[in-house]
């Protein structure tokens, strides 16, 4: 019996984190007013090589939150990390107006990252990497898809 439960805790070390990186508030015009609704962006990982990006609508936060989680799981990928938890080799994408550049740092060189490319990244458990944004763009969702993609790239 210890023995599985030694097993089963061991197994159990890749627990998921999770990350809010977004809250906006939308607004529809009724009659009668304006009704407000929650638009939640959310990065999950578990610093062990897996990470996605979820977003979820309500309207309230806290159930936005529980949506944008389950979809951030279901939309997870899995990246291959070399032994100093960096990055096979360099890799470049673009999703909409967004443009990120990834390349490998060497050991000891941290992770330099803005925005919510540093999120993802570090959800993800590298830790040696720089990374930039190259588009006008500062909508923190398509700059977090847009690194999703570009680690998308690499085969497990």
């Amino acid at each position: 019996m210890d023995k599985n439960k030694k097993n089963i805790s061991k197994n159990q070390k890749t627990e998921i984190e999770n990350k809010v990186i977004d809250i906006r508030r939308v607004a529809r015009v009724v009659a009668g007013g304006r009704r407000f609704n929650f638009r939640v962006s959310l990065v999950v990982g578990d610093r062990n090589g897996t990470v996605g990006v979820g977003i979820g609508k309500s309207s309230d936060t806290s159930s936005a939150i529980e949506k944008a989680l389950r979809d951030a799981k279901k939309n997870t990928i899995k990246i291959p990390l070399t032994k100093d938890f960096s990055i096979p080799y360099n890799c470049e994408a673009k999703y909409g107006s967004a443009y990120v550049i990834i390349k490998k740092a060497k050991k000891g060189g941290g992770l330099v990252a803005g925005s919510s490319v540093r999120t993802v990244l570090d959800l993800a458990g590298i830790k040696n990497i720089n990374a930039k944004i190259l588009s006008k763009s500062k909508n923190k969702l398509n700059n977090a898809r847009v690194a999703i993609k570009a680690l998308s790239k690499f085969k497990v």
